[in-house]
């Protein structure tokens, strides 16, 4: 299965490599939503912390990874589409190797599409005094969010009726920081909205990546935030490897 993952995986990110615009499409509406609550809102929002792109970052790196996991659903669909996946199963094969390719592929585009956008946020101030390993913690933390949502993006590639059907799935992944401690304190919203904030995946990831940012304790964020990106990972795997059955038999 190794071997013929890898092959796989050659050949996604050399389709990666040749159409750069993905990952720069990518890192647009993070970067534009960093310049915007930063240089426009940032100074009417109180936090209660230092700089606000110090505060605001994590929710904004989750927004990145929504964002990129879109195009993976887009290419799963364009190569179900195209009969490419009957070709490969045509071969002596590992019949799981197709859609672990598109997984990976999907880990390292995000991975890049990161860096960039913390690069941009270096350059817009963010600083941050975290040691080699909360740094190690945090690219953790954010890999396995990736990946479950990947599963989540395979799902949506593999139903989808159409290509834009089957990216628009991101679009509530990306709104949910919005309804998070990602921009502001959960204590400054109203009585459900703050009971919903409190209590859904993206507050405890953000408030685990900022504690680890600044050197904070991050207290049973941290638990809670590996037990839904484990959940989320478990319950995706489960459906989308049903829906790979049924749709390639």
């Amino acid at each position: 299965m190794t071997t013929d993952t890898t092959i796989l995986l050659g050949r996604s990110l050399r389709h990666i490599t040749r159409s750069l615009d993905t990952i720069i499409t990518t890192v647009i509406t993070p970067v534009a939503m960093m310049l915007m609550f930063v240089y426009v809102f940032g100074g009417a929002i109180d936090t209660g912390a230092g700089s606000y792109i110090d505060y605001m970052l994590p929710g904004i790196l989750l927004i990145t990874i929504a964002s990129g996991i879109a195009y993976t659903a887009l290419r799963l669909f364009t190569d179900l589409k195209s009969g490419i996946f009957e070709r490969f199963h045509s071969m002596p094969i590992t019949r799981s190797a197709v859609l672990w390719a598109h997984v990976l592929t999907s880990l390292v585009a995000n991975l890049i599409s990161l860096v960039i956008v913390v690069g941009v946020a270096l350059l817009m101030g963010f600083r941050s005094g975290a040691g080699p390993l909360a740094w190690l913690a945090v690219t953790g933390i954010l890999l396995l969010f990736t990946l479950a949502l990947t599963w989540v993006a395979v799902i949506a590639g593999l139903t989808a009726k159409t290509a834009e059907g089957g990216g628009a799935f991101s679009y509530p992944l990306i709104f949910l920081p919005f309804l998070s401690s990602a921009f502001v304190p959960t204590d400054t919203m109203p009585g459900p909205v703050r009971w919903f904030a409190e209590h859904q995946p993206v507050t405890s990831i953000v408030n685990t990546i900022r504690a680890l940012f600044t050197q904070a304790p991050a207290g049973t964020d941290i638990w809670t935030a590996l037990a839904w990106c484990a959940g989320i990972l478990i319950v995706a795997y489960v459906f989308a490897t049903a829906a790979y059955r049924r749709k390639i038999p």
